[in-house]
């Protein structure tokens, strides 16, 4: 069984793999690997070493510590998360998160505190 801390590491690799638009393949190649072990890392079916994350951190313009955000409060809440799981597996909600940050700057910032005013109200 995978250990959570890989599993989690997994998401934000493809979380961040897809927001930027970056197939496997594409990441794999930067990295010097093959697609095959980006979907073994994504997965948490295989460890990340600390010189392959680097690696992928720095394909990906974002810090290493990038990869390990929200790891507290997700065992804070015994793995449970407000969020769902597979919401970065969700094509609809990805497609969500590239609009918004299509909008301009002052726009989405309006956009983010009307939703985050709905979401109290709820």
């Amino acid at each position: 069984m995978a250990h959570p801390v890989d599993v989690h590491v997994g998401k934000r690799i493809r979380h961040r793999r897809w927001l930027i638009g970056k197939t496997q393949q594409q990441l794999a190649e930067q990295v010097g690997i093959k697609f095959q072990q980006i979907q073994k890392y994504e997965t948490g079916a295989n460890r990340v070493s600390a010189s392959r994350l680097w690696d992928i951190s720095d394909a990906m313009d974002v810090p290493v510590s990038f990869f390990f955000e929200g790891l507290d409060e997700e065992a804070k809440e015994g793995g449970k998360s407000a969020v769902p799981d597979d919401l970065m597996g969700d094509k609809e909600a990805l497609d969500l998160v590239r609009s918004y940050y299509a909008i301009p700057e002052n726009q989405r910032r309006r956009l983010f505190e009307l939703a985050r005013v709905l979401s109290d109200v709820a």
